[in-house]
């Protein structure tokens, strides 16, 4: 299959999903690395970005090591599919909203500061639809998401290095709020940041740097869109498996080429069992469907397969408002 991109724009589609220089600038140190200047690094992302192929150059934090958040899902009436789905991606906290082939046809991710905010969250939805919410919080994770290789599909393999949450301080929660819609793409990204917070442009390298090397921060870079980049047979698989076997299932399901997530989930019993999630992102059914059925011969166990039909909404997780990036420190009064 031909290539739609051009050499530049292939480079930083596949090569900067990760690895991103934190430094003063960041763009012209791309180009170094790609050969080309500045101005077409920068004219090429805005390019690609008003196309649809990104949809930011930024951070991607870990899920357990800040705030709340959780998959979730719920059965909505097929005639009122369209109105509950606006109705769950307008709130901001959604980063997620996909349709997928099952009686539970509504999927759907949450974030938050906390997990009383992200309860409430859910609670919200369930009196805005109607319709009762399963919530599945992630237990253990095989794959970090490190990128998604265009070649062949597949995801850039790392070990999962165990994590431990921690509340971020107020400055840090300024800065995740700023960094979640993703940077802006001009000469100085990070003083442009660090502007808009009240922070000295080393300061925010720093910190930013900081997290990534903390775990906070699991990849900084361009975060691609698959659909728009061909793979538009995007499924969940799930497995019900033993307890004391899942995770020695998910470790091997994880290394499997075209597994781009692997994770255990918390079950919802009695009408969700299942425990072990894998992601498979194809150019077709037809492409995906050999891995799906790897799996299950791996796992031991027959496979249930989502299949995403629609997707509603697809952004950067948001675990603080926007008004939190504001928020200038100020000292207590002693006087």
């Amino acid at each position: 299959m031909d290539c739609p991109y051009t050499p530049l724009e292939y480079a930083l589609l596949n090569n900067w999903q990760r690895d991103f220089p934190i430094v003063t600038h960041p763009f012209a140190e791309v180009g170094l690395k790609v050969g080309a200047d500045e101005t077409a690094i920068l004219a090429t992302l805005q390019r690609l970005r008003e196309r649809g192929a990104i949809s930011r150059v930024g951070a991607v934090f870990a899920p357990r090591r800040i705030g709340a958040s959780t998959l979730a899902a719920l059965a909505a009436p097929a005639q009122q599919i369209e109105e509950i789905a606006a109705l769950v991606s307008a709130r901001p906290e959604i980063n997620h909203n996909y349709q997928r082939e099952h009686r539970y046809n509504l999927w759907f991710v949450a974030t938050a500061a906390d997990q009383a905010a992200l309860d409430a969250v859910l609670t919200a939805i369930e009196l805005d639809t109607g319709c009762p919410v399963i919530a599945l919080p992630l237990e253990n994770e095989f794959h970090i998401d490190l990128g998604f290789d265009l070649a062949s599909g597949h995801k850039s393999v790392a070990p999962v290095a165990s994590v431990s949450a921690r509340q971020p301080d107020n400055e840090e929660k300024r800065l995740i709020a700023a960094l979640q819609p993703g940077l802006e793409i001009m000469p100085r990204p990070f003083r442009q940041l660090g502007e808009t917070l009240y922070m000295e442009e080393d300061e925010v390298l720093a910190r930013i740097s900081g997290m990534i090397q903390e775990g906070m921060i699991k990849r900084f870079g361009v975060v691609v869109r698959h659909h728009e980049l061909g793979y538009r047979s995007n499924a969940m698989v799930v497995f019900d498996l033993a307890d004391d076997i899942v995770d020695g299932i998910g470790a091997r399901l994880a290394a499997e080429p075209g597994v781009t997530l692997c994770y255990r989930r918390r079950r919802s019993l009695p009408d969700w069992p299942y425990n072990l999630y894998c992601m498979v992102h194809g150019r077709s059914r037809a492409e995906a469907q050999p891995v799906i059925d790897r799996l299950a011969f791996i796992a031991g166990a027959p496979a249930t397969t989502l299949f995403s039909t629609r997707r509603f909404k697809q952004c950067g997780a948001r675990y603080f408002s926007d008004s939190v990036a504001n928020r200038r420190l100020v000292e207590p009064d002693n006087a």
